[in-house]
């Protein structure tokens, strides 16, 4: 054959050979649940056929659980070690509508857990899940099919199943909207008793049957979840408790609650994923005490991610909806916290992005340590509250009376940020005897939107130790750019803060700071108004910054203005 012929002739050999391949192919090896019986038909609930797919994997020593295209209704799915489900493009995994009250059946019961009272209903409980596993090994969940939560509960004091998008809101039963109320509200049938702390939340408690998690896994290791995407999720689209070695890349999630809650793990990296979360947190560590044991989310890395707080829904059709959410405008942030009796250690975030959402949050408040953070490369749009938010307090909710935790050696770098809320600016905020240590900031450009008066310059800010943290807690700030309160060793090198709206407060304000150092800083300020109130400082230095007269004061200054 000649030379011109054979290119041709292996295209054509090439050409047949798939079409004699049949459509969604099984991969080799792999146990498809239609073969145990599965339909895809979006209304018989197929979960008894998928566990037994699970089963016979385990029986062959491991395997693939292939979900073909389909849409597979299902209550609880078992995972086992050794196991991955594999949903192929066109294939949803689609939480049930729970049974109605009084029936039996539905999702798996939520297991009995003698903590629940140290953090809330949803973080205290695992096996009331689409999806869920417990001191498992080598599992995966890959893509790229989606795992739709239409049944499942967020919790709130609302219903056995969260409204779609588009569908009418249910209201919250009692209790003012935040942490703090939720325990006020009545409790739903069947859920266990509030106990000290306000805890469980019996505001988030589900009877038997209803499930509030799309994935929820406990005490595993080496795990792999890529490539698929959560839409409507529930409490959390994700929610993993003492899970180490473990891999999340390319995920996709667009809910109404938490995206995905990184519990107590430790040895995680995390990239590229997209988690959009108008009503709570987008991508959020924690290291609650729901295992019963201290133990930190530490040696874990988060990178090339976006996250934000459009309306539910409008991430994955593409539209990016700007609809507003009830309390304090859309969240959708990385954030360390509430939960934090562990602690926090050896965390690095980069090359991130946020759009419509809050901002960067560190929240150590249970007795925690949260040491040695490095975050760098993030871009921001559209910010509802503070960009950056490093509190330490003292809610210390933990067994045997906790002491006040440590935030330390907190290094932040290279931040751009455009159309932030005037209220809050970046804040730093420790407590009186407990101060934050050796936090670094450079290489940041913030625009805030502006528009303070000079009655709020002049506002005290309420200590709130035991409050939930967050920025709102605090009220408006009486500074616009930077609140600094009981820190010690605080570092801003090439920082440029600006605003669209006159500001009659002023940049920064340092309160109980010892060796604030302020380097190549550019300012925006009115004449009438200070750059600087200082408060209690000792050791406040200013170089190399236009505008500014270089500055070097060791001694402390109890009240002063610059």
């Amino acid at each position: 054959m000649s030379s011109v012929l054979l290119p041709r002739f292996r295209l054509l050999c090439f050409i047949a050979t798939c079409a004699a391949l049949p459509l969604a192919a099984a991969p080799t090896g792999s146990f498809d649940v239609r073969a145990f019986g599965a339909t895809g038909d979006g209304k018989t609930i197929d979960s008894i056929a998928i566990n037994k797919a699970i089963d016979a994997a385990v029986a062959a020593g491991g395997g693939t659980v292939y979900f073909p295209a389909g849409t597979y209704a299902s209550y609880s799915v078992r995972l086992k070690s050794n196991i991955a489900l594999y949903l192929d493009q066109g294939a949803t995994l689609l939480a049930a509508d729970p049974p109605p009250e009084g029936t039996p059946g539905g999702y798996d019961e939520a297991e009995p857990n003698v903590w629940e009272k140290y953090q809330d209903y949803g973080h205290t409980h695992w096996h009331n899940s689409l999806i869920w596993g417990e001191n498992l090994e080598n599992v995966s969940i890959l893509g790229p099919g989606r795992i739709f939560g239409k049944g499942l509960s967020r919790g709130l004091g609302r219903s056995r199943k969260d409204p779609l998008p588009g569908e009418p809101a249910i209201p919250r039963a009692g209790g003012p909207p935040g942490g703090a109320g939720r325990a006020n509200a009545p409790q739903a049938p069947g859920a266990a008793a509030a106990a000290p702390f306000g805890y469980p939340s019996v505001g988030d408690s589900l009877p038997p049957g209803v499930g509030n998690k799309a994935i929820a896994l406990k005490n595993c290791h080496n795990v792999i979840f890529r490539d698929f995407t959560i839409f409507h999720g529930g409490h959390f689209g994700i929610l993993v408790t003492g899970v180490d070695n473990f891999t999340i890349d390319n995920l996709k999630i667009d809910t109404n609650r938490d995206g995905m809650d990184i519990d107590c793990c430790q040895n995680v990296r995390l990239s590229n994923c997209t988690v959009n979360s108008p009503n709570d947190d987008g991508i959020c560590l924690k290291s609650s005490f729901g295992l019963g044991v201290v133990r930190a989310s530490e040696n874990i890395t988060i990178t090339n991610c976006q996250v934000s707080g459009y309306a539910e829904g409008s991430l994955l059709d593409g539209t990016y909806k700007h609809a507003e959410r009830d309390r304090g405008g859309p969240t959708g942030r990385i954030k360390f916290g509430t939960e934090g009796n562990g602690g926090f250690r050896n965390i690095s975030i980069s090359n991130c992005v946020f759009e419509f959402c809050r901002g960067i949050a560190l929240e150590e408040v249970d007795g925690g340590l949260m040491e040695d953070v490095s975050i760098t490369n993030i871009t921001m749009r559209n910010i509802v509250n503070a960009p950056i938010f490093i509190r330490l307090g003292a809610r210390l909710r933990g067994p045997d009376n906790p002491p006040v935790g440590t935030a330390r050696r907190i290094n932040i770098s290279n931040i751009v940020a455009q159309n932030v809320a005037p209220d809050y600016g970046i804040l730093i905020v420790g407590l009186p005897g407990h101060a934050i240590e050796d936090v670094r900031i450079s290489n940041i450009l913030i625009n805030y939107q502006g528009g303070g008066t000079a009655e709020q310059a002049v506002r005290e800010v309420p200590e709130g130790e035991q409050e939930y943290p967050e920025p709102s807690r605090f009220g408006f700030i009486p500074a616009y750019g930077i609140f600094a309160r009981h820190v010690k060793g605080l570092s801003f090198d090439h920082i440029d803060l600006r605003y669209a709206k006159t500001e009659q407060r002023p940049a920064v304000m340092l309160t109980d700071v010892t060796g604030a150092d302020f380097d190549h800083v550019k300012l925006q300020h009115e004449v009438s108004v200070p750059l600087f109130v200082l408060k209690g400082v000792t050791g406040f230095d200013v170089h190399n910054s236009p505008g500014l007269p270089e500055t070097h004061r060791e001694t402390r200054i109890e009240n002063d203005k610059l």
